[in-house]
């Protein structure tokens, strides 16, 4: 039987390996992004005529007539702190988005040591869920999907717990993942990010073809990716759901899907949708961004058909954040939207 203290000790090692791994990470990859956040400021400035100063580091103010704007890489002033904090609060977020009848899905919060109740909810929607911190976490860390059973459940919620000790449990949708940037009520662009995923050429074994995505990434840098492939419990549980593990060699030509939390895709898994982004779905990501009420904000939808609303497709809302990444919105398969252009040219009132 898995205690409680159980699961405190699990907590307490992923909290030591995840800091670890994310000190590592940044490492690698903090330089690139802060240079491309500064490229995108910069080039947006001077397309709209405004100066740009450096305070401190990659903290610059933007000014263009009576308009200032601050901006650290994607944290810009546009957002006070008590939004921000509730945005980050994710059994909040869930709330204020059913209050006014906009679909999440089914969900439980508790405890990162109180496993009873977390299989109780596991057990009433029989069908595999999603592991998440329930507050002050971003950009998929301590996630972990396609849990099903007791033990995956325990581990997924001491990996979780090493971030936060509450957590929230909620049942895994099947659909596309789609990202809606707003400002101010109006959608900027959508963007369908697709999971990470390794090609087989069937001698290589998936850990094989991992490290040499790595290796890849870290010679293109910013122009492929925002951060490196993590080997955590999130990848090992989307193998482990499909009947495989990082010996599998696949065959020449499969596409094996690594993970299902996208922050760590590739640029060609970025795609643009807003061409097929129907109006009840963009009203749906406007109505959630001003429950939160974030002026910028980026509405994360899971839905099968983008072209129909999410109560025809059975879609949910499953996240509203208020400081977006603009690399899915810059580096996408096809050509790519300048958000922080389209950001001064409103703030501005700049015609594009």
């Amino acid at each position: 039987m898995l205690t409680g203290g159980v699961l405190r000790s699990g907590a307490r090692f992923h909290k030591l390996e995840s800091r670890w791994r994310h000190r590592h990470r940044n490492q690698l990859d903090g330089d690139r992004r802060v240079t491309f956040y500064k490229s995108a400021w910069e080039q947006a400035a001077a397309s709209v005529g405004a100066s740009l100063t450096y305070l401190d580091g990659a903290l610059a103010e933007i000014r263009c007539g009576d308009s200032v704007l601050r901006v650290r890489n994607n944290v810009t002033s546009l957002d006070d702190p008590v939004t921000l904090s509730v945005a980050g609060n994710k059994p909040l977020v869930y709330r204020l988005l059913e209050e006014r009848g906009l679909p999440v899905p089914r969900h439980c919060s508790c405890r990162c040591d109180d496993l009873a109740t977390a299989l109780r909810f596991a057990h009433q929607v029989r069908r595999p869920c999603v592991v998440k911190p329930a507050r002050s976490t971003g950009g998929g860390m301590g996630i972990t999907t396609a849990v099903t059973g007791a033990l995956a459940l325990a581990a997924a919620m001491a990996r979780a717990g090493s971030y936060c000790k509450d957590l929230v449990i909620e049942e895994q949708i099947g659909g596309g993942n789609y990202r809606l940037l707003y400002l101010d009520g109006e959608l900027l662009d959508a963007v369908e990010r697709r999971p990470p995923s390794a090609r087989g050429d069937g001698e290589s074994t998936l850990r094989l073809l991992i490290e040499m995505d790595n290796a890849d990434r870290e010679r293109r840098g910013i122009d492929v990716c925002q951060s490196f492939l993590s080997v955590d419990r999130e990848l090992k549980q989307t193998l482990r759901a499909a009947g495989r593990g990082l010996d599998y060699v696949p065959p020449a030509g499969e596409v094996v899907q690594l993970k299902n939390v996208v922050s760590e895709n590739r640029r060609e898994d970025n795609v643009g949708a807003s061409d097929r982004v129907c109006a009840s779905l963009a009203e749906a990501g406007a109505q959630a961004a001003a429950a939160v009420g974030a002026r910028l904000a980026g509405v994360d939808v899971i839905t099968a058909d983008p072209s129909v609303s999410l109560l025809r497709s059975g879609g949910v809302i499953v996240e509203v954040n208020t400081t977006p990444g603009y690399y899915y919105h810059y580096m996408t398969a096809g050509e790519a939207t300048p958000v922080a252009l389209l950001i001064l040219q409103r703030l501005c009132k700049v015609a594009p």
